[in-house]
């Protein structure tokens, strides 16, 4: 299977001897690299590119020549009127600028003083004087179509972004079920030993069979708490395997023989870099992809506002035409002027208020005001986010340490009572007390350590630079 290779050759999938199996480790990198490639959301955020990339190439295709012919005849009681024919070949420019060429073929016995008899050709060109001359509807849609392309590679990453967060809280989440699990585990072997040592010296005198009952009694706890590790563990895997797909699209069930790297919360929070918050701030002002994408906004709403300028401009076209007898389009052309063969025309047409156009123009400068404030905004809901999650690192930060502390000392009384109760002078409940109380401290440092992770993927998405 090709997802399962993907994840031993770049997962750190080291084999390891547990319980007579062989398992493998899932590193977080490997699992990260899984969701961005394979995952359907992040499969859509390319179908969305791609159709980015297709409305920008309709675009361009507003500026392809056009070839296009006309032909018409009328024939009436036995009289032919006409017979035309005129094909025509347009080719728009980047500048408004419009050439065109042409063939013409004209008989008949009733046909128009204006028109020419026989076999003619042309070559002209339009030009705007005013509105559609600096911009035009077709040059905005492809200057919109390129920047609706970059914004949705912009709003890719913010896709990307939301969703790798999710699934580093479903990744640690699930590392901190798989630790507590093993925590459970190992405190079960302790006292299925010692429930043995008891037993031992109690069949031979030396303890009250008492002690038989409480040393029972721990154990069946702890096998209580381990069917419930187990059970959490489990639904933790479930929810991890939400975010694991296969190249083909199929989801995949995180198999019981996948496992997190051995004491990955503590490694990897030993090369965890300390971000400062200056520098956490330039980088989501720099970086984060919602304040890009009100950037990309912005520069359509300019080109919008352009456009609509034109509207406030009067209509004024100039067009020329060189004719030429016969079929020679480039004999024609080349008589620019040269010869008395040619058709000139000026168009003009103004709305005495521009009302529709004012109209527009105020609509598109107000859509810009509008994105800014929304802009400005988001910046600082950004900003403030980072601020807040920021503090929530250092505080989890000075969490760890004190609850690391309370861990070692309530294990260090553990210990002690061990050592007491062997030498006769402690009993199995102070020991049991001091057990629970080293395991319940145990669980809650875990839960601290795989909460300092999601709240490093927060800062991270906080950012935008997952």
């Amino acid at each position: 299977m090709k997802f399962l290779i993907t994840i031993i050759f770049c997962c750190f999938l080291v084999s390891v001897k547990s319980q007579d199996s062989v398992r493998f480790s899932l590193s977080f990198e490997a699992y990260m690299s899984i969701v961005q490639q394979y995952h359907p959301i992040a499969r859509q955020a390319d179908i969305q590119i791609e159709k980015a990339k297709a409305a920008l190439l309709s675009a361009r295709g507003m500026f392809d020549p056009v070839l296009e012919t006309y032909t018409s005849q009328k024939s009436f009681d036995g009289t032919r009127y006409y017979n035309t024919v005129n094909p025509k070949l347009s080719i728009p420019t980047w500048y408004g600028i419009e050439l065109y060429a042409g063939t013409g073929y004209l008989s008949g016995t009733r046909v128009s003083p204006n028109e020419t008899i026989g076999q003619t050709s042309f070559a002209g060109i339009a030009v705007p004087l005013a509105k559609n001359l600096l911009i035009d509807k077709r040059r905005a849609a492809l200057k919109t179509g390129a920047i609706y392309r970059d914004m949705s590679m912009v709003e890719k990453r913010t896709v990307i972004n939301d969703l790798l967060l999710e699934a580093a809280a479903a990744y640690w989440n699930w590392v901190r079920d798989y630790e507590v699990l093993q925590a459970v585990i190992n405190a079960v072997l302790v006292n299925e030993k010692r429930m043995s040592f008891v037993r031992n010296t109690t069949a031979i005198g030396e303890r009250a069979a008492i002690d038989t009952v409480e040393a029972q009694a721990q154990l069946q706890q702890f096998r209580f708490l381990q069917n419930e590790a187990a059970f959490q563990f489990a639904n933790a895997a479930i929810e991890l395997s939400l975010y694991l797909w296969q190249e083909n699209l199929t989801a995949y069930n995180l198999s019981t023989a996948v496992v997190p790297v051995d004491n990955i919360l503590n490694t990897a929070a030993a090369v965890s870099v300390e971000p400062l918050l200056p520098d956490l701030l330039q980088t989501a002002l720099n970086n984060h992809p919602k304040l890009t994408s009100f950037n990309f906004k912005l520069k359509a709403l300019e080109v919008d506002r352009q456009l609509k300028f034109q509207e406030l401009l009067p209509y004024a076209q100039l067009k020329y035409n060189q004719l030429g007898k016969g079929y020679n389009i480039l004999k024609t052309a080349g008589a620019f002027l040269s010869e008395n063969n040619y058709q000139f025309g000026l168009a003009f047409s103004m709305p005495l208020r521009f009302s529709e156009g004012r109209a527009a123009y105020r609509t598109a400068k107000l859509k810009i005001t509008e994105t800014t404030i929304q802009q400005d905004y988001t910046r600082m809901e950004i900003l403030n986010k980072v601020k807040k999650i920021f503090n929530e690192w250092i505080n989890i930060k000075k969490q760890i340490a004190l609850q690391e502390s309370m861990y070692l000392n309530y294990l260090s009384l553990q210990r002690a009572e061990e050592t007491r109760f062997a030498n006769g002078e402690s009993s199995l409940f102070l020991i049991n007390v001091r057990e629970n109380k080293a395991i319940e401290s145990l669980q809650k440092l875990l839960e601290l350590k795989s909460k300092y992770f999601v709240i490093k993927a927060k800062l991270q998405n906080a950012t935008g630079v997952f």
